[in-house]
Order: C-alpha cells, then sequence, then structure tokens
C-alpha cells in the first residue's frame, strides 16, 4: 500500500493519482470519497471551516474507514499495490492504515509530500481559479495544518515514510521514487 500525505496544496494528489495511473494501481482520494459520503459531486466546493461541516473529526474518520475498507476489498481480490491519498495528519490515522496493510499481509510506505509556502500559495491560487478542482484546501486550512500536523517521526514507529519535495516536474519525482522504492511499483514488489 502507497499513502501519499501531507499539508494542503502538498502536490500528494498530483504524485499520487500519477503513482497509480503509472502501475495500474487503485487510487482513493479524501475529497473525492468525502464529498462521495456527503452526497456531492467532487467538484462541489464546501468552503467549511476547519473542523466543521465534513471536515469535522467524526466525518474525516469515517472517510478514512471507506477509504481503508476499499483498499481491504482490493486486497481480498488479490490486489497488492493500492494508493490511498489524504493528509493523515494524525499519527493515529496513519497508524490504522498500518493495521489494515498488516491484517492483509502487504506491506506499506507512506510518502510524506512537501514543498515551501511560496510554492502552497501558488497552488493554492492556482486551485481557487479552478471550477473543476476537486480539493477545498485554502490558506488557513494550511495555516491550521502547520500547526496541528503530527509530522512523521522514525523514533515513533514511522520508519515506514519516505519524505518527497514535490517541488519537481511530476515525471521526475515518479522515476526518483522508482529508484528509491528499488524500481518495483513499492514496497511489495
Amino acid at each position: 500500500m502507497m499513502v501519499f500525505f501531507g499539508m494542503t496544496a502538498s502536490g500528494k494528489s498530483t504524485l499520487g493519482q500519477a503513482w497509480a495511473g503509472r502501475h495500474h494501481a487503485p487510487y482513493y482520494n479524501t475529497d473525492r470519497i468525502r464529498k462521495e459520503l456527503a452526497g456531492l459531486r467532487p467538484e462541489d466546493k464546501r468552503p467549511d471551516a476547519v473542523g466543521r461541516g465534513i471536515y469535522s473529526q467524526a466525518f474525516t474518520a469515517q472517510t478514512y474507514r471507506a477509504m481503508l475498507d476499499k483498499a481491504s476489498g482490493d486486497f481480498a481480490s488479490g490486489k497488492h499495490v493500492v494508493v490511498l491519498d489524504g493528509s493523515y495528519a494524525r499519527r493515529a490515522d496513519r497508524d490504522r492504515v498500518r493495521a489494515v496493510a498488516r491484517a492483509a499481509g502487504v506491506r506499506c510506505m507512506f510518502l510524506f509530500c512537501r514543498c515551501g509556502e511560496d510554492e502552497v500559495r501558488r497552488r493554492l491560487s492556482r486551485r481557487a481559479q479552478d471550477p473543476e478542482a476537486v480539493s477545498d484546501g485554502r490558506w488557513e486550512i494550511y495555516e491550521h495544518q502547520r500547526q496541528t500536523f503530527e509530522l512523521p517521526e522514525a523514533q515513533a514507529g514511522e520508519g515506514d515514510c519516505l519524505l518527497v519535495d514535490t517541488e519537481q516536474p511530476v515525471e521526475a519525482l515518479l522515476q526518483w521514487l522508482t529508484a528509491q522504492l528499488g524500481g518495483g511499483t513499492g514496497p511489495s514488489s
């Protein structure tokens, strides 16, 4: 299982979707699953305040459970590589992903995506102008995440995380990831 995670506008969705496409792996994105659970279209805008509405802790937990249910179904059908894409800002949420992977007998790799603030601003500005954008991430969400995001730590049992600077072209990042992961589609190859 490959988990592309990080703060809003970190490039996790762009890279995760490209990785999944390149490796013909199922791809699940929290923005899409969250809106599906809420009965919304992916491009419907929901600028709810931090921690409110479909972005409440309870709805986020429901979203993460739905993603893990989908991944478990894929593993049960014989797939070994599934791509998850979401913030996964809490270590406990990442630990639940690890538990599902262990139960399915697959290895798990977390790709912590990040970029500089200038790039975050540029990406958020571009997203705000895109009527097809799925994410509702905004600058105030980014600022909140900067204060609350539980960064991955090897000493906390998160040695399965790889830091990815997403300010490079996607193709270069895909090649770099392939080299980092030994040329395969991920930890289960």
